[in-house]
């Protein structure tokens, strides 16, 4: 694969990698870099021979937060007009799971780009945090409602309302992240769990991926009536009668993705 310009872009058995390598600035996030980001997650997202997606930065930074410099002569007008969170949209549309391998700094668009992702694995040493109010500002790409969602109101108000991150152990002990490890083993643990998610029935994945975001925005009977036709669906594949033959016969399954 070719890489971009700040994203080192690579490929594992089924996982396809996509690292952050901005290091000079602790991977701070300009437009540019979100723009690629997205096209590169969306081109693995057609990618057959690709199952999981990884994203990461490095053991320093997974991404800082955003570019200040590109930002602190916008107005009001410029960045209506510019748009600039639209394209992290799209993220939302990526079919195949998305796991965030996180170390280091997370912050503003940093922990905006980890909660986009559907699994996190942390380092011992992250820091994670929405410090916006400290620039004056505050998130713009879903830090107020996603953080909410996530560790619920009185702990995103106090993280919103002073800039003040938590570390890897408190974002744990509030849902924000699945696993916290040593630092020297927070990429590995995050291809381990990639690759056993990579070696499950593709279209079982990520028909269960999309059917448990609804039960975060959409009422329990939209939920639930999205889960039934997931479910029926499968039905039509050739994984779920491979799947349910090796259970049958005792044997391990053999999943193609059809």
């Amino acid at each position: 694969m070719e890489n971009q310009e700040f994203i080192l872009i690579s490929q594992e058995g089924s996982v396809g990698i996509l690292q952050i390598n901005r290091p000079k600035v602790l991977n701070a996030l300009n437009l540019k870099i979100i723009n690629n980001l997205v096209t590169e997650m969306e081109k693995m997202d057609q990618d057959e021979t690709i199952r999981v997606i990884v994203l990461t930065g490095n053991q320093r930074s997974f991404a800082a937060g955003a570019d200040i410099e590109e930002m602190r002569n916008e107005k009001t007008v410029s960045m209506l007009l510019k748009d600039q969170f639209s394209v992290w949209d799209r993220i939302s549309l990526i079919n195949k799971p998305i796991i965030a391998a996180v170390s280091g700094f997370a912050l503003g668009g940093g922990c905006e780009l980890m909660m986009n992702c559907d699994m996190v694995i942390a380092s011992e040493t992250a820091l994670i945090g929405q410090p916006e109010v400290k620039l004056g500002i505050m998130p713009g790409a879903g830090g107020t409602q996603r953080l909410v969602k996530n560790v619920g109101l009185m702990k995103a108000m106090e993280m919103l309302l002073t800039g003040d991150p938590i570390t890897a152990r408190e974002a744990k002990a509030y849902g924000l992240v699945n696993k916290v490890v040593p630092v020297e083993c927070y990429f590995a643990e995050a291809m381990k769990l990639a690759k056993k998610i990579g070696s499950m029935p593709p279209v079982a994945v990520q028909l269960i991926k999309k059917s448990a975001k609804k039960a975060v925005d959409q009422p329990l009977e939209s939920g639930l009536q999205y889960e039934r036709n997931a479910f029926y669906l499968l039905f039509s594949t050739e994984d779920s009668k491979e799947g349910m033959g090796a259970f049958a016969e005792k044997r391990h399954p053999h999943f193609t993705g059809r």
